[in-house]
């Protein structure tokens, strides 16, 4: 999705006021980049078939993690009252199975994939069986924050 795009959806999903709040680092594809490799590294070690990046999941997890960037809330519900199932679903992700990780104040993405696989059910999400597909989002708040969303899923 181009850039402009993705300034039109934040601008009609999010209103003006938070989309144009959302910033990411400057770094941020390098830090998608490095937080898949470890999440797929860890899936390897067990085994497990590597995440594919779609990138329905991706958008999906770019606005959720712009929005609580924006609000500088780390949570699982939108501040429209999405869930993840309505994040997905909006961007033509239809699921079988989807799972989602959020993660606030880590500043790289070694130490987010850590903080993930310390804690169980991050973990549990991460080396799942039935995922297929990820998506990585991350928005920086006000404050610099980052705010990490990761979506696992598996397509129709």
């Amino acid at each position: 999705m181009s850039r402009l795009s993705l300034i039109l959806t934040l601008l009609l999903t999010l209103g003006p006021a938070q989309a144009m709040a959302c910033r990411q680092p400057d770094d941020a594809a390098r830090m998608t980049e490095a937080a898949l490799a470890a999440i797929n590294a860890e899936r390897e070690q067990r085994g497990m078939a590597v995440l594919t990046p779609d990138p329905r999941l991706t958008e999906a997890a770019l606005i959720h993690a712009c929005d609580s960037a924006a609000r500088n809330r780390m949570g699982h519900d939108g501040s429209d009252g999405s869930d993840l199932g309505d994040r997905v679903k909006r961007e033509g992700y239809r699921y079988r199975a989807i799972a989602e990780n959020v993660a606030a104040g880590y500043r790289t993405p070694t130490s987010v994939v850590q903080g993930w696989m310390t804690s169980s059910g991050h973990r549990r999400n991460i080396l799942t069986r039935n995922a297929r597909d990820v998506g990585l989002g991350i928005a920086t708040a006000g404050d610099g924050t980052l705010h990490w969303v990761l979506n696992l899923g598996t397509d129709r």
